[in-house]
């Protein structure tokens, strides 16, 4: 009998009992709410959703929050889970999950003061930073209600199929906020001391373990950093833990943070498992699993949290998003393959907060599984095409194409792939898309693309193609102001790619996410150590501070930036919902000069000569200028090519010049290739 190789990932892949199921690896789906969770009606792309990422080999899955009740609610008539007819409807999740040997939790969550209605109800009466409604405070009556309310809820669960619940006591809604002293100032039997603020999680857990009996996985998603003021002490978070095991939690599931924290806890900024050391703190407290998690990406990061004992479980939900076949890919030794998620929360938790479907910047098809099906295409209408541009747009484009069994070329006029990815991985904090162009690198081995780099194509190249795409990006846009030509000013492409010095004091021209992204890095050296990120966000022990959120450290900047725009209103405006908060707090930490509603006059020696919005001359005295205006398309092909009778398709950058749009050249590319 032939010698079996080693697992390439030994603890990940190992099975792991809970509740008298067999997990046949260490991975779950982590809870992330796509909308499809609010209508009935959707419940079959639901079901789609979750059978790609059980047949994509993760043990365990966990739904999007639904409400006990709709006071509760995260959004008007948002997910709940409160009826037999409902319930009965999640028979096609569950049994799509259970086909492919994974087990799958729904998740109960009541927002609490973070529900976005004016009928929200809350532990106390006061408002919640981040939503415009003020919540009712429950009386004791409803406090007891609310526990029937998980109860039924879990038991709903049970009848849908579910392989148990996950109780939400994290993130800052209700649970927390019973926990916690800066939310709780009740004075009845739910409130007024530490032990009275952990009943009612306590009495979720014990009341749903007596109604569904002991096959039935009680998770617990316990929050172990609030980050917040007046938050849990360590010593009361080890308590609850413990009590709530006590009470029937099969396994613990780390939180990390309260939604009005001002501490990034996921963005691609975060280093990798930055918070997997206080998992592995609170494992040798508790007798039952632990799940670590947060901005854990890769197989080797997961073995090595699972192989340091930090944790039992490893919860992954944007990197199953951008690859549901992550855990495979893993077990076959195909690791390389996986399209690695870069925390950019584009697709996902931005579109979430602009009650738009989840999907995934690198992968368009992540909540669209019924629409972007996967099809082989029979060998008939094998085509012919090519690919002019090999940034995300035309990698996406190429890769698509020849996965679908078309012959594909690639042309790219430079000596290596990207595009505007080589820039951005680049920035302090967005190493990660490195790995994307990693990705397509390999992809474009594995699809068979033939690619031609250094290579500019001519019409005449591209005549006998059936389809060509052109994906050739875009150049930065010149603003019309005068001296521009001065040895002081570059473009952002040629400072962020090293090809110009920068000097000490240093203006940067435009205020988007590219002369945010310049200002990090003029600021910022890549590759942040885990303590050093840490100390600069303010992060600690939380045995040392309640919450584990300390004073931050701001290191001195490596230079003084001014960084301006024409539009009067505040810089940064336009930025992501999720990202955009971390970003202009970090250039404030680091003393950058925010200048809003103001003339650009002209460039010489003194520098850049401006007039702020008062119209008052000013000019800053400054070794270098960056120029970060937008960008304009680059189309010269498209109608030549149209003119010679080729079936052309202009998609990314040279169709609409948006700055790095990745997120809709991707799925312009994916949408392209379905169709065709």
């Amino acid at each position: 009998m032939p010698e079996q190789s080693p697992s390439p990932y030994p603890h990940l892949l190992s099975p792991l009992e809970v509740a008298g199921f067999t997990l046949r690896n260490r991975v779950m789906m982590g809870s992330m709410h796509t909308k499809l969770e609010d209508r009935a009606s959707d419940v079959p792309k639901l079901a789609a959703y979750f059978a790609e990422r059980a047949q994509g080999g993760t043990a365990l899955l966990v739904t999007g929050g639904y409400a006990p009740s709709w006071r509760g609610w995260l959004s008007p008539m948002g997910s709940t889970m409160a009826s037999r007819r409902l319930a009965d409807r999640h028979r096609e999740v569950t049994d799509a999950v259970h086909a492919h040997d994974s087990r799958i939790l729904m998740q109960v969550l009541h927002a609490g003061r973070y529900g976005y209605s004016p009928f929200s109800k809350g532990v106390s009466s006061k408002q919640s930073p981040i939503t415009p409604f003020k919540p009712s405070a429950m009386s004791t009556r409803e406090v007891e209600r609310t526990v029937h309310d998980f109860v039924r809820a879990a038991l709903l669960a049970q009848r849908a199929g579910y392989d148990g619940v996950e109780i939400m006591g994290s993130e800052g809604y209700l649970i927390n906020q019973f926990l916690a002293a800066r939310t709780n100032d009740r004075t009845d039997a739910w409130g007024g001391t530490a032990e009275k603020r952990m009943r009612f999680p306590v009495e979720v857990v014990r009341q749903i373990r007596e109604a569904a009996g002991e096959r039935f996985i009680v998770q617990y998603r316990i929050s172990l950093l609030d980050l917040v003021d007046n938050a849990q002490t360590w010593e009361e978070t080890v308590e609850l833990a413990r009590k709530v095991e006590e009470a029937g939690a099969s396994i613990l599931n780390t939180g990390i943070g309260w939604h009005e924290a001002r501490v990034p806890t996921i963005v691609t900024s975060v280093p990798r498992a930055a918070f997997a050391w206080v998992t592995g703190k609170l494992r040798p407290e508790v007798g039952i699993p632990v799940i670590a998690s947060n901005r854990i990406n890769t197989p080797e990061v997961a073995e090595q949290i699972l192989a340091d004992g930090q944790a039992d479980m490893v919860s992954m939900a944007r990197p199953l998003l951008a690859d549901a076949a992550f855990v495979n890919k893993a077990a076959e030794g195909r690791a390389d393959e996986i399209n690695t998620c870069i925390a950019c929360n584009q697709g996902c938790l931005d579109h979430t907060f602009k009650n738009k479907r989840a999907t995934c910047l690198v992968n368009p098809r992540a909540g669209y599984e019924t629409e972007l099906r996967l099809l082989p295409v029979p060998k008939p209408r094998r085509k012919q095409v090519a690919v002019v541009g090999a940034g995300p747009a035309g990698l996406a484009a190429a890769t698509e194409f020849a996965g679908r069994g078309h012959s594909v070329t690639l042309f790219e006029a430079d000596d290596q792939i990207g595009g505007q990815f080589r820039l951005a991985r680049r920035i302090p904090g967005k190493e990660e898309f490195a790995e994307t162009l990693r990705y397509y690198t390999r992809r474009l081995e594995v699809t068979g693309v033939d690619v031609r780099l250094s290579t500019r194509a001519t019409v005449a190249d591209l005549s006998a193609y059936d389809d060509v795409v052109v994906a050739t990006g875009v150049v930065p846009r010149m603003p019309e102001i005068k001296g521009l030509d001065h040895a002081s000013v570059a473009s952002y492409p040629d400072v962020i790619d090293g090809r110009v010095d920068v000097g000490e004091r240093v203006a940067v021209i435009g205020a988007g996410g590219i002369g945010f992204d310049v200002a990090e890095f003029l600021l910022h050296s890549p590759d942040e150590e885990l303590g050093a990120w840490m100390a600069r966000w303010g992060v600690t022990d939380p045995a040392l501070e309640p919450g584990g959120l300390a004073t931050k450290v701001k290191a001195p900047p490596s230079r003084e930036i001014w960084l301006l725009q024409r539009k009067d209103e505040p810089l940064g405006k336009g930025l992501a919902k999720t990202s955009g908060w971390v970003h202009r707090a970090t250039l404030k930490d680091s003393g950058v000069h925010m200048l809003g509603g103001v003339s650009y006059e002209f460039v010489d020696d003194a520098g850049l000569h401006i007039l702020d919005r008062d119209g008052n001359a000013q000019v800053l005295e400054v070794d270098s200028v960056v120029v970060c205006a937008g960008q304009e398309s680059v189309a010269d092909l498209a109608e030549p090519l149209r003119e010679a009778g080729v079936s052309v398709h202009v998609i990314g950058g040279a169709d609409v010049a948006a700055e790095l749009d990745a997120k809709r050249a991707i799925r312009q590319a994916t949408e392209l290739a379905a169709r065709l």
